[in-house]
């Protein structure tokens, strides 16, 4: 399971694998790949996105943990 990563990081990974973002969403920004949305949590005072929370959203994404441990 991958470990707890900064929200900029997390951009940063996605923008890496072709993702364009972060765009504005209603509630959330969204990271943006053809028709897929992957919906990226807000900033909160320099908190990491757990590792629970980073493995749902690259299920989400249709991501391996490997091809995202590379990056």
């Amino acid at each position: 399971m991958p470990g707890a990563i900064s929200r900029g990081e997390l951009i940063r990974r996605f923008r890496t694998l072709g993702y364009s973002g972060p765009l504005s969403g209603k509630r959330h920004q969204f990271m943006q790949l053809g028709t897929l949305k992957i919906r990226i949590p807000n900033p909160h005072g320099g908190q990491e996105i757990g590792a629970g929370l980073l493995s749902e959203i690259l299920r989400q994404a249709g991501i391996e943990k490997s091809v995202w441990d590379k990056l």
